[in-house]
């Protein structure tokens, strides 16, 4: 295993006009952004918030794959939604036309069992080509926490895995984690649910974390680079991330 150390440093992150390392691929039949190694030993899946691919997600992954370049890392960040994600317009005093989509996307986002399956399949198309691959790891953004801690219970495709201004917290959904799991919380979640959360997996092998000063999305979608104290908050919650999994995963 590698230590803290070994990977936690993070590249400067671009404010302005970001232009992405990766490229985009099909794989299992869905469109997913890759980062970092060609010929990796260790994956980490980014599953996205409800707002998908947003620029601030994807440089997000690449910050992970450049820091985790050490332990010879691809970081995937499959589009589950196929471009079909929430709308601000649904946010930002919503018509009646504009509170019933958002309804009907978010029954449709939280019917958790079918992205386990579609992330299974993800994972075993990769592991037919990415033959080098020992381990895998999960971080899920808001809805992607729920998804990611529902793929964290017995036989999980993850050797570690966490969640950022996680969706949904329920002390049942920690209970069944059965790997390392991180979770940084924000201002926004409810402080019952996060301790509930952190009572649960710091008796064991977890970490949880409450980033007082930021709002939820400020790792993903929301986050707002023209603020400096999120520019820092996003930096050291990518570098937190990075180091615990770097502990995790295999050299």
């Amino acid at each position: 295993m590698a230590t803290q150390n070994t990977c936690n440093t993070i590249p400067p992150v671009t404010k302005v006009d970001y232009k992405t390392k990766g490229t985009w691929e099909t794989i299992a039949g869905v469109p997913v952004y890759v980062s970092g190694a060609s010929k990796p030993t260790n994956a980490l899946m980014v599953i996205y918030d409800i707002f998908g691919a947003a620029p601030q997600t994807l440089q997000g992954a690449d910050l992970l794959a450049a820091a985790l370049e050490p332990l010879n890392t691809v970081v995937v960040v499959p589009d589950l939604f196929n471009g079909k994600k929430a709308q601000a317009e649904w946010f930002k005093n919503p018509s009646e036309e504009a509170k019933a989509a958002k309804a009907t996307f978010m029954e449709s986002a939280y019917a958790i069992d079918r992205w386990e399956k579609l992330v299974g399949e993800i994972v075993a198309d990769r592991g037919k080509n990415w033959d080098g691959v020992k381990a895998w790891a999960c971080l899920g953004l808001c809805w992607g926490g729920k998804v990611a801690a529902a793929t964290s219970r017995k036989d999980t495709p993850w050797t570690v895995s966490g969640q950022v201004h996680p969706g949904r917290l329920t002390k049942e959904d920690a209970e069944r984690i059965t790997i390392p799991h991180i979770v940084l919380a924000s201002n926004g979640e409810d402080a019952k649910a996060v301790q509930e959360y952190k009572d649960v997996l710091e008796a064991g092998n977890g970490v949880v974390e409450t980033y007082s000063t930021m709002h939820h999305g400020w790792m993903g979608a929301r986050a707002n680079f023209e603020n400096e104290d999120n520019v820092k908050e996003y930096v050291r919650g990518y570098q937190q991330c990075t180091a615990f999994f770097a502990e995790h995963l295999r050299e």
